[in-house]
Order: C-alpha cells, then structure tokens, then sequence
C-alpha cells in the first residue's frame, strides 16, 4: 500500500537533514509517484524540492535510482540542462521504496500549454536548436560514469514485446510487416551512447525563453543516438502542432542542429530506419496500455484511451514505410 503524505514526510525529512514541508503529491507517470516541497534547514531557510519515489508493487529494474543521479550528475557536468541532484537512495526502508530528491525548477511540461499559449512563442522558436544541443550533450556522456546501463537489440526486444501480446489482442498486420521491413533494411550499427530514452514533450521542462531541463530519466540505456533523435520526431509527440518535430520544427532543422552541437554528420537513412522503429515502438505500447486495462491488471481510461491510438500509429508507420 502506498504511504500517505504524512508517512512520507516525517521519514524524508530525516533523511535529508530537514523539516520538509508542504508535501503535495503531483500527477506522475505509470512507474513513479512524484511530490513537491519545501525542506527548512537548520539555517531556517526553506528549498523547493521534487521527490520521485518507484511506485509501490513496481519492479526496480538495473537502472537504480542511484545510478540515475549518477546519470545526471554526469550529464550535468557535460552542459545538459538538468535539475540539480540533492539525494538518492536504492535502500526501500527510507520510504517503502527506492526514491530521488532534485531541485525545483521553475517551468511548464504540458504540451498543449507549451504549443499553444502565446507566452512560450519565443520558446517554440528556440526549442528544435536547444533540444539538438541537449542530444548532442546527451550522447557525449561517457558510458563508463553509470556502468548500470546496458545495451540491446531494440528491435528483437520490441518484437519479443509484441509476440506476448499478440495472442491477447489479435494480430495487427501492418506492425507485422513493420517488423518485416525493419528487419531486413538494418543500417550500419553507430557508436553506443549514452539515450535519455524518452526525450519528448512532456519530459522537457520549458519556460518562456525555451528549454530550463531535460525530466523523467528512467528509461536511459545505451544505444544509437539516432534513437532519441528519431523518438522526439514521431508525429505522436507533435501534439497537434504543425511542425514534424515537436509540433514546432522540421526534421531538417533538428538534424542539421544535432549535427552543429555534435560535431558529427547524421545519416538520414539511418534516421529514417530509427523513426519507422519508434513509431513502431509507440504502436506496440499502445497495445500495452490496452491489454493493461482490458485485462484489469490496470483500469483506467487514461490508459483505454492510448490503447485506441494503434490504429492511427498504424497509419503513421504505413505512411513512413511507403
């Protein structure tokens, strides 16, 4: 059972030498519950925190949270815009369950807010070129700083994904031939690097002059870069917005300013390959979080409603495979 707010706080605030204060459980993801609040030190003056604490009955994979404020201690130090690391801990007995404190930063992480409201129009205008630079930053990061990141062959995990799904929710012909075609117009492999591994909106932190932070760094593993590049570009993440990238840019300029900060040259082949990945990659999840609520592990219309999207990513992955 999960812990209320007032279990929470006594304990938390032992941890961190403090009084905490203001505990306010904010909306968070499918793996973690996410609070906000204010830790008076002995000096009596009060810091804005935000805790994120593995949900209770979630399985802790190889990326502790200890390892992930490695992850952004390192990124950090490389110039990637993140929030600042107070505490991390992998022992349950602090909480109930494994738990990271960052510093609250001040910004919006609501899509429709981001694209749509008049006060984020000079953000919109800088956040393909900043997004490019944090990519770039991203892979720089030297694998060796969080040894707990592993690396695999994405698309036979994805496939392995679908196969359990598929006796449960029916084939779907078009992510088959997706499977098909993926597998045998592999590109060369690229050099691994550190991913964020859900860089989006939504998991960026952004405020009137642009990005303030990369957030939600849970499914960070090694890989190709063209995979962060290629999941911020799906057209499920555009929001309803009119550029390719981010319902704000073009793919053009996202890879031409990936490849200024980076040094490197993208192969847009390769690109191409990564993003009919990704959009596979979305369909599949899709179809997760409706078995999740079909089956009643998990019910919620939240999630029923991702689960009606397959058939428009679908459509999405048809388009990108002709």
């Amino acid at each position: 059972m999960t812990p209320s707010t007032g279990e929470i706080a006594e304990p938390l605030g032992a941890f961190l030498g403090g009084q905490v204060e203001d505990l306010t459980r904010l909306s968070g993801g499918a793996s973690r519950e996410t609070f906000s609040f204010g830790l008076r030190t002995a000096s009596q003056a009060v810091e804005p925190l935000i805790m994120q604490r593995v949900r209770s009955g979630q399985i802790v994979g190889r990326f502790s949270m200890e390892s992930e404020a490695s992850l952004l201690r390192a990124a950090a130090l490389n110039g990637v815009p993140v929030a600042e690391v107070v505490a991390a801990t992998n022992d349950p007995s602090v909480l109930g369950a494994p738990f990271i404190v960052v510093r609250r930063l001040q910004g919006e992480t609501i899509a429709r807010r981001i694209l749509r409201d008049g006060s984020f129009a000079s953000a919109r205008s800088r956040l393909i070129g900043q997004s490019a630079d944090a990519l770039a930053r991203i892979h720089a990061i030297d694998p060796d700083t969080v040894p707990e990141l592993v690396a695999e062959d994405q698309l036979d995990a994805l496939r392995q994904m679908y196969d359990l799904l598929e006796p449960t929710m029916g084939p779907h012909p078009a992510f088959e031939l997706g499977f098909r075609r993926l597998d045998l117009s592999r590109p060369p492999s690229q050099a691994v690097s550190v991913l964020h591994g859900d860089f989006r909106l939504g998991n960026l932190l952004i405020d009137q002059e642009g990005l303030v932070a990369a957030i939600d760094w849970e499914l960070a593993h090694l890989g190709d870069p063209m995979e962060d590049l290629a999941w911020f570009s799906i057209r499920a993440w555009t929001f309803g917005g009119e550029g390719e990238v981010a319902g704000v840019g073009s793919i053009d300029a996202l890879l031409s300013s990936y490849e200024r900060s980076s040094g490197g040259v993208v192969d847009r082949g390769a690109f191409q390959w990564w993003r009919c990945f990704e959009t596979l990659r979305w369909g599949v999840i899709c179809m997760m979080q409706a078995h999740a609520h079909l089956s009643g592990a998990s019910r919620s219309v939240e999630l029923a409603t991702i689960g009606r999207r397959v058939c428009e990513t679908e459509y999405d992955l048809l388009r990108l495979l002709r």
